[in-house]
């Protein structure tokens, strides 16, 4: 008997498109029995499925890293793999990405594959589409990607929450430095600046309306190629971000 995380691990593997065969050998389990997976889903028989918790923090976080570096794959019958992908760099955001799964499908295994500087965040289940409605054929850029009512609400309820998870997917904490010209001396001054980059217009939206709604300043920084790119760099806007977000660890 195959608990639920060997389970979900199969299918997360089919999922980035092995076959059954290199599915089997990876793991040394049956074809059949992989293949029954795919076709009933991973929880065992008789396993009651649970319903999807959308009204706490851990939701809007979520759904930041799924807009920036999430993806649902259909695998047969209906079961859904989603996979966030986390850079292998920041372990205390991939136990947070794992933490936020957990907390939205409580009871449902999650499991972690390692790719070459990435690691997928990886949970198997036929309700993702119902909490990620923006899911759709093709890139998130190429589609129209809007909130839908309770989804809004979840975010009005848990703003610092989407933020985070926003910039934790596609935002970083940098220092930036210039030089300024004191008593004929010149100095080196340095200052926090937060970036978020997504060439989705719409996700860029939605961040910078929640920006706006709990009060941090931000800007375009279009330059460089970037014309998706916002930045916040006001004191008091970053030490508000510093405050509810932090630098990625």
């Amino acid at each position: 008997m195959y608990d639920l995380a060997t389970r979900q691990r199969a299918l997360a593997l089919l999922a980035e498109g092995r076959s059954l065969n290199a599915t089997s050998r990876a793991t040394g389990i049956s074809r059949a029995a992989i293949r029954g997976w795919a076709a009933r889903g991973p929880e065992p028989s008789g396993t009651r499925t649970r319903p999807l918790v959308t009204d706490g923090p851990a939701y809007p976080y979520l759904l930041g890293l799924y807009l920036g570096d999430g993806c649902l794959s259909r695998n047969r019958h209906g079961v859904y793999a989603l996979r966030i992908a986390c850079a292998g760099s920041w372990p205390g955001l991939i136990d947070a990405c794992e933490d936020a799964i957990r907390a939205v499908r409580p009871g449902g295994a999650v499991c972690r594959v390692r790719q070459q500087g990435c690691v997928q965040v990886t949970s198997c289940s036929k309700q993702w589409p119902l909490v990620f409605p923006q899911h759709g054929p093709g890139r998130k850029h190429e589609r129209r990607i809007v909130l839908e009512a309770w989804q809004q609400e979840a975010v009005a309820a848990h703003p610092w929450e989407f933020i985070r998870g926003l910039v934790h997917s596609d935002g970083c904490r940098i220092t930036n430095w210039t030089v300024r010209t004191v008593g004929g001396v010149p100095k080196r001054y340095e200052y926090p600046r937060y970036f978020f980059s997504n060439v989705s217009a719409d996700i860029c939206a939605l961040f910078c309306r929640t920006l706006d709604a709990v009060g941090v300043e931000w800007k375009a920084a279009g330059g460089g190629g970037r014309p998706y790119s916002i930045s916040v760099a006001r004191r008091a806007a970053v030490e508000l971000m510093d405050r509810y977000v932090g630098p990625k660890r």
